[in-house]
């Protein structure tokens, strides 16, 4: 490692609270192509690329753990959650602008090289700590993504509007989908969700328009929304499933 080096090394490690056991992975991660040419040293490009991959699987593992599968649905958001503007916030947040190794002339405030960098670090995390895409997420994705789950749960929303849309489609005519709930928890003010019994009818009617398994229900939540967003999502892949 060079000397002007090891000072940002040592200070980005302090502030993400994590010590690299290969140090040189950090140097590569933080060293643009542009310096790499001039100094005759290996440049962010094979991390970030990796990077790139390692955020994918890290998002897709958050929305499988709150009942988002939907192809479509997951690359709605995970498009939200990759895109240059949400990396570059990222990164700014981090103030990755003063860390980063690059000749004197070149520029970085508001480029795309920050949000390179930031998939760079993320695939040096992963490759120091033996693959473990945990570490990554806890170290610099959950500490970092504060709005993460406000992005989510917005998309989520989304779920009964796009549940609506593919019913209004088929049965070309408005529709209500009523609810259940089961209220269970030891403590009345921590109280614990399940939506269930989901039923399709007509608006005007309230004719059962199509049979949804009665089994079906969400996860356990502490709200009722949340457990309703949780189940939307779950009907429309039910429904999307029965049609292939």
């Amino acid at each position: 490692m060079l000397a002007f080096m090891q000072e940002k090394v040592r200070k980005f490690q302090e502030f993400i609270n994590y010590k690299f056991k290969n140090e040189q992975l950090l140097v590569q991660s933080l060293t643009t192509p542009s310096l790499s040419n001039e100094i005759g040293v290996t440049s962010y490009e094979f991390l970030e690329t990796l990077g790139d991959a390692v955020i994918k699987i890290i998002f897709i593992l958050k929305l499988y753990r709150i009942g988002i599968t939907d192809s479509g649905e997951i690359t709605k958001i995970k498009a939200t959650l990759e895109s240059d503007k949400a990396l570059k916030n990222l990164a700014k947040k981090i103030n990755l602008e003063k860390f980063i190794f690059t000749t004197e002339s070149q520029r970085v405030k508001g480029t795309r090289i920050l949000a390179d960098v930031f998939e760079a670090i993320c695939g040096a995390l992963f490759l120091d700590s033996n693959c473990d895409l945990n570490l990554v997420e806890q170290i610099i994705i959950d500490p970092f993504y504060e709005n993460l789950d406000n992005i989510i749960q917005d998309s989520i929303i989304s779920s009964k509007n796009v549940l609506l849309e593919f019913l209004q489609e088929k049965f070309k005519t408005n529709i209500i989908i009523k609810l259940e709930y089961q209220k269970s928890g030891k403590f009345e003010h921590e109280p614990i969700w399940v939506a269930r019994n989901p039923r399709i009818l007509e608006k005007d009617s309230e004719k059962e328009l199509i049979k949804i398994p009665r089994n079906l229900k969400s996860d356990k939540f502490s709200n009722k929304k949340d457990a309703d967003k949780n189940l939307y999502a779950k009907i429309l892949k039910h429904l999307k499933n029965k049609e292939k």
